[in-house]
């Protein structure tokens, strides 16, 4: 038997479940498990991927220099402020690393992505998790929940698996509850879905511990290059720059993520069909006599009677080629987050919980 003893706090993870993609017996299976862009990617983005082929033999720039300046300027922002990561993950680990450890605490909320107990195990961290309200941020919680041993507070907005989205103000109120030793993570990985959404960037420039991150994965649809970013103020990204792996990203992927951050007009075009088709969606559920929260991501989260029927419905669709996921580890066992496709997309899963349901009346 092996004498090797992990880390304290490794043993207690338990593992990562992405959502599936396959059915045995199925060739025609629709996937909305993933939060996935139905559009695919730009096709500028698509290009410049294939162009950077050419260069695999060469190690890529190790201070994404380009690709930050690419976020910078469509946003509005400082690329000196911008780390890159494999994924906004990679940066949610840095600040992990970074400010937290054996001792310490880090709070998560009651639905929050499930990613942050995670990433706070991996560094012996404890994870203090905060009640919810109706799904939704509770920043009265959360302060309650503060102890001298709190560093860092991880919160999802528009949140994950409930689409459920803190006004600014709200946002606001929490950064200025928190001791100025506390990290606050404002992880905006579905902020392009919300009219008008600067993702948290506003709160760096006014308090020096949030740290705002984005990524490349949803609305950009790049989800299988993993890539995201980063923004707070230079003295935390330097910081975080000291855990980076220097060649980090590749050519390729660096080349994909500033051609599709570039394309304007294809993320504002996959916005509002995302718009248009989360509102029809959640309107047929809720003509189905679910219940449906309004949803800023690109999902919507149905929920059932009680959790045998949504385990039922789960099935019916499976049976009908079709993959949602299931939110149970979520404490959510009585919905189904059910990704928003295109119009045929939606359209066949809205029939399919129809006909599970009037099967059931």
């Amino acid at each position: 038997m092996t004498k090797l003893v992990p880390q304290p706090g490794i043993m207690d993870i338990a593992l990562y479940v992405s959502g599936e993609s396959t059915l045995a017996g199925r060739s025609d299976v629709l996937k909305l498990s993933a939060n996935e862009n139905p559009a695919g990617c730009s096709d500028k983005a698509r290009e410049a991927f294939t162009r950077a082929a050419h260069s695999l033999h060469r190690y890529p720039n190790t201070d994404h220099a380009a690709l930050r300046t690419a976020i910078a300027e469509v946003h509005g922002l400082d690329a000196g402020r911008i780390i890159c990561g494999v994924g906004s993950d990679e940066v949610l680990q840095f600040v992990a690393q970074a400010y937290a450890g054996p001792g310490d605490e880090v709070i998560t909320t009651q639905h929050g992505f499930s990613m942050y107990p995670i990433l706070a195990r991996a560094v012996g961290a404890t994870p203090v998790e905060v009640p919810e309200k109706n799904r939704k941020i509770d920043v009265d919680a959360i302060l309650a929940a503060l102890t001298p041993r709190t560093r860092i507070v991880f919160v999802a907005n528009p949140a994950n698996p409930t689409g459920t989205y803190l006004e600014k103000d709200e946002v606001l109120r929490l950064a200025a509850g928190l001791p100025e030793t506390v990290v606050l993570v404002h992880d905006g990985a579905y902020t392009e879905f919300v009219d008008g959404f600067d993702g948290g960037a506003a709160l760096t420039d006014q308090f020096p511990n949030v740290i705002m991150t984005r990524t490349f994965s949803k609305i950009y649809g790049l989800g299988g290059l993993r890539i995201g970013w980063g923004y707070a103020a230079r003295p935390v990204i330097d910081v975080l720059n000291r855990l980076r792996q220097p060649f980090n990203l590749s050519e390729p992927q660096m080349a994909a993520a500033e051609a599709a951050v570039r394309d304007t007009e294809f993320t504002a075009r996959c916005q509002s069909e995302n718009a248009k088709w989360r509102h029809w969606l959640r309107e047929a559920l809720l003509g189905h006599g679910l219940e449906c929260d309004e949803s800023h991501a690109n999902f919507v989260l149905a929920r059932f009677h009680d959790a045998q029927t949504a385990k039922d419905c789960d099935a019916a669709l499976r049976a009908d080629g079709i993959i949602v996921r299931a939110v149970a580890g979520y404490q959510l066992p009585n919905a189904l987050r059910i990704t928003v496709g295109d119009e045929a997309a939606c359209r066949r899963v809205a029939h399919g919980i129809g006909q599970f349901l009037a099967g059931r009346a």
